[in-house]
């Protein structure tokens, strides 16, 4: 017991020093990177980072502890097609749940801020493959996986969560983790107002701890830059 205050501090030091660290390579390749290119750089970063720092050296008992099991995907035993299932179906109605609920006051938000000139036009739906999946496998997978699978993991091993919050154990692992990941955001685009992923992030955060993994988060973040992309470009923004 004499033992846990000393360990603490230098394994959220050391998770908050690692993330600082992946977070300055994915700056720098969204910024030498040809466009193109660019996100699936970025992407591919972060879930060699987190192969390396949280699934290569662990069990499955850990990778499972950190949320990354999804289903039994990126655990060594044998895929089991019914958990997988399972995982995927109960991942994708928490998303769905999650969209029903903070979809419409997104919406109230965005055009208080945005102000549209342009009148709704509605826009081409998101393609199944380049858009959705391409969503999901480069952008939210591998940013869910490395901010909630291995930082929020990782401090929350740190500093034990300490709030129950609608049935989910949270602590400052989760500010903590949403701030970092907010952080990168500017870094990898100069705009004050890319801190406001701060606020998504909390939730992305609170559903892994919810529901004991990221498959649920990652749906919902594909969902939240699919439907923010669809709102913008339907009142005229963004080409």
């Amino acid at each position: 017991m004499t033992d846990a205050p000393s360990k603490s501090p230098p394994v959220a030091l050391k998770a908050i020093g690692l993330t600082l660290l992946v977070s300055a390579v994915v700056t720098v390749l969204s910024y030498t990177l040809p466009k193109d290119y660019a996100a699936t750089g970025v992407g591919l970063t972060f879930m060699l980072a987190t192969y390396w720092l949280a699934l290569s050296k662990r069990g499955d008992a850990e990778v499972r502890a950190s949320g990354l099991a999804l289903g039994g995907l990126l655990e060594t035993t044998p895929l089991e097609p019914t958990r997988l299932a399972r995982a995927s179906l109960r991942a994708l109605l928490w998303a769905l749940g999650a969209a029903l609920i903070f979809f419409p006051p997104f919406v109230a938000g965005w055009l208080w801020w945005w102000k549209p000139a342009h009148a709704w036009s509605a826009a081409a739906l998101p393609s199944l493959g380049q858009d959705v999946l391409g969503e999901i496998a480069v952008i939210a997978l591998p940013e869910e996986a490395f901010f909630r699978g291995f930082l929020q993991s990782e401090l929350d091993r740190a500093w034990t969560p300490r709030w129950r919050v609608l049935g989910a154990y949270v602590g400052p692992g989760l500010i903590v983790s949403s701030a970092l990941f907010a952080l990168g955001h500017v870094a990898t685009e100069f705009r004050p107002d890319r801190l406001a992923v701060f606020f998504p992030a909390l939730l992305f955060g609170w559903m892994r701890a919810r529901t004991g993994g990221i498959g649920a988060g990652v749906l919902f973040h594909a969902m939240c830059n699919l439907f923010a992309a669809y709102i913008a470009h339907s009142y005229g923004f963004g080409g």
